[in-house]
């Protein structure tokens, strides 16, 4: 596999070994590459495009890990040119990514709930896998769609799974937390993945609950590598990079505990 070289970051040439469209405007690509051996749970990488006018890499969160194979499975939304771009791509092509970047999630043997909406529902996926196969505990996950369902076979393969959808064509009509509600979903910690109302929602359930929450924060990225400062939030602690309560998404994050961030 072609290497660019990196004093910090690892930067490949990947392979696209194959993708497909999973639902409307949602795609599943497998990627052939040496950092899938380092990746974990939470974590993402930034994928560049080849089109000189998009400049900046775009963040995806990782789906799966296939670290026997060198493999890396990403679901993503298209949302403008750059992931547009990706979503043309055909098997045996190649694609620039930097990664694996960011701190995922922290594993822990206690019954777990797995809260996702949207285009957060992927990194569940291999968060529930690595759960059940270091610890076989319990997982009850809840996932939030709009309307149609994507990904669900795979996180019925490690869990209860419970559905809410907006327009209450599947499971609960509403969000997670009106999901959660509805079927008495109980856990002893929490790891979420979503928009930020519903991360809100999940840090007052678990602040509220007394127990703990790990939260994976979505916000626009530029670099990815905690240099420009574009994607921080206000934090507890102070950041000795900029010396003000501020923590970077990117390098600190995706993933809080959500007692930490102030969101």
């Amino acid at each position: 596999m072609e290497h660019i070289s990196d004093n910090r970051h690892r930067m490949e040439m990947a392979e696209i070994i194959s993708q497909e469209e999973i639902s409307t405007d949602i795609y599943s690509m497998w990627l052939r590459c040496d950092m899938a051996k380092d990746a974990k749970p939470g974590q993402f990488i930034s994928m560049y495009s080849g089109n000189g006018a998009c400049l900046l890499p775009r963040p995806i969160s990782i789906c799966e890990i296939n670290d026997e194979k060198n493999a890396l499975r990403l679901v993503y939304r298209i949302v403008g040119k750059g992931t547009a771009e990706f979503s043309n791509m055909k098997s045996e092509g190649r694609i620039k990514i930097l990664g694996p970047l960011g701190n995922g999630y922290t594993l822990k043997n206690k019954t777990a709930i797995l809260a996702a909406g949207g285009i957060g529902v992927p990194p569940m996926v291999e968060l529930a896998k690595k759960l059940k196969k270091q610890y076989n505990c319990v997982l009850n996950i809840v996932a939030g769609y709009r309307s149609r369902l994507f990904l669900y076979e795979e996180l019925q393969k490690y869990g209860n799974v419970y559905i809410s959808t907006e327009d209450g064509s599947t499971g609960v009509r509403g969000n997670i937390m009106d999901a959660i509600r509805e079927y008495s979903v109980e856990g002893d910690i929490i790891y979420a993945c979503g928009p930020m109302p519903m991360l809100k929602a999940i840090k007052n359930y678990a602040q509220e609950k007394d127990i703990e929450a790990q939260i994976s924060l979505e916000e626009r990225m530029a670099c990815g590598i905690g240099a420009c400062l574009g994607c921080v939030c206000k934090t507890k602690n102070k950041d000795e990079h900029t010396n003000v309560n501020n923590t970077r998404i990117c390098t600190d994050g995706p993933v809080f505990d959500s007692r930490i961030v102030d969101i």
